[in-house]
């Protein structure tokens, strides 16, 4: 049974965390939010200790150190801004690191974060839930075959995620650019990731929306064409969805053929903790395409030749 310490308790992520750490019968010995609505703790781990500052967080751990009972990992959901510190805490207590996504907000922090690596022999890893999905799989798997009969082909895809949030959302550090990244990187960051491998890395980028709640663009991958659109805006849920109900919306079309991946979506944090804990998690370089993509969309001036717009932003112009 190995401990795991969790920084971002009161998270909308961190009970995935837990449940994956229990699921994968191990121990949460130490929890860290600054907000302490954190009953869910009582569900899987009732005998962790729970900070509300860092400072008493850092004590607690360097003293199971010191003592011989020591952290293997902590496992990290802050905000995104506050990651690249956290982990660099993580591997200088002397544990490795499991970072939700994204990784980082800057390209140049995971260099940084790869000294560290060297310099404490721990390590950084990374959720990649996509990856993991049997349907995404099997998808990289046809698409490697037909690329092995047609090495030049080039895919035609359309990515479409809309994952409705309220007001709040823009008053937390969700809602603040220079805290969460922006839309691309704070909602999309996994799916740019599964983009480019599968399809290989980015030739060029275009982005024809970004805004606080949506953004949407067009990648020139190796092997594909896609078609962008991510928003937090319930108004451009399709009707259908809306009636049925719902407030989330995905789909991967790949040619005319839709990719179905909504089945098991939030059930991968237990698969990634099992191999993290095997040796085979994501690691910084795994991180890096995704992390360059997102970076560039954040900082790249809104193209006027929407030829190549996702079909969403016509409507959300109309």
């Amino acid at each position: 049974m190995l401990n795991f310490a969790l920084i971002g308790a009161a998270g909308y992520i961190a009970p995935r965390h837990m449940k994956a750490i229990s699921e994968t019968g191990n121990n949460l010995v130490a929890a860290l939010d600054k907000n302490d609505s954190v009953g869910i703790i009582d569900r899987y781990f009732p005998q962790a200790d729970f900070f509300t500052e860092f400072e008493r967080f850092d004590r607690h751990i360097d003293l199971r150190r010191r003592e011989g009972n020591q952290v293997n990992y902590v496992s990290i959901a802050s905000p995104n801004y506050l990651h690249d510190s956290h982990i660099r805490f993580a591997l200088r207590s002397g544990a490795d690191a499991i970072c939700e996504k994204p990784l980082v907000l800057n390209p140049k922090n995971i260099d940084a974060l790869a000294t560290i690596e060297k310099d404490t022999g721990k390590k950084v890893n990374t959720i990649l839930q996509l990856r993991l999905h049997p349907s995404l799989i099997e998808l990289k798997r046809k698409v490697a075959a037909e690329l092995q009969a047609n090495p030049d082909k080039v895919f035609e895809v359309d990515l479409t995620y809309l994952t409705s949030r309220g007001n709040w959302y823009f008053r937390s550090w969700k809602g603040e650019t220079a805290k969460s990244g922006g839309i691309a990187s704070n909602i999309g960051v996994h799916f740019f990731d599964m983009l480019a491998w599968i399809f290989g890395a980015v030739n060029e980028s275009l982005v024809h929306v970004n805004q606080v709640d949506t953004a949407s663009g067009f990648l020139f991958l190796k092997h594909a064409r896609v078609r962008w659109f991510l928003s937090v805006n319930y108004d451009y849920i399709p009707e259908a969805v809306k009636v049925a109900g719902q407030r989330t919306y995905r789909s991967i079309t790949v040619g005319k053929e839709e990719v179905e991946f909504s089945d098991g979506f939030t059930d991968l944090h237990t698969e990634s903790y099992r191999q993290i804990i095997d040796g085979a998690g994501f690691g910084l370089e795994e991180a890096r395409n995704s992390i360059n993509i997102v970076a560039d969309i954040r900082t790249r001036e809104n193209t006027s030749n929407t030829s190549l717009a996702h079909p969403f932003v016509e409507a959300m112009n109309g």
